[in-house]
């Protein structure tokens, strides 16, 4: 079973992703770090949930573009 996430923290990871796609990556660890600094007044664990779902996100938005290159490649 996959772990649910409160819509409030996936609404916080998306819009931070989409809005500073250049300074997150795949690495839980290196998000977290991103997250402790701009969200100061959070607690522990809701940056740690932040961060792995911005990490989550972050890895299903690179395996969506790459099927699209993939199937406009195979289309063209």
């Amino acid at each position: 079973m996959g772990s649910i996430r409160p819509s409030n923290v996936k609404r916080i990871a998306e819009e931070l992703v989409d809005k500073n796609q250049d300074l997150f990556n795949e690495s839980f660890d290196s998000n977290k770090e991103l997250l402790k600094t701009s969200m100061k007044d959070a607690s522990k664990k809701t940056v740690n949930a932040v961060a792995g779902y911005v990490t989550r996100y972050v890895i299903k938005k690179r395996v969506k573009h790459q099927k699209e290159v993939e199937e406009g490649s195979v289309l063209n």
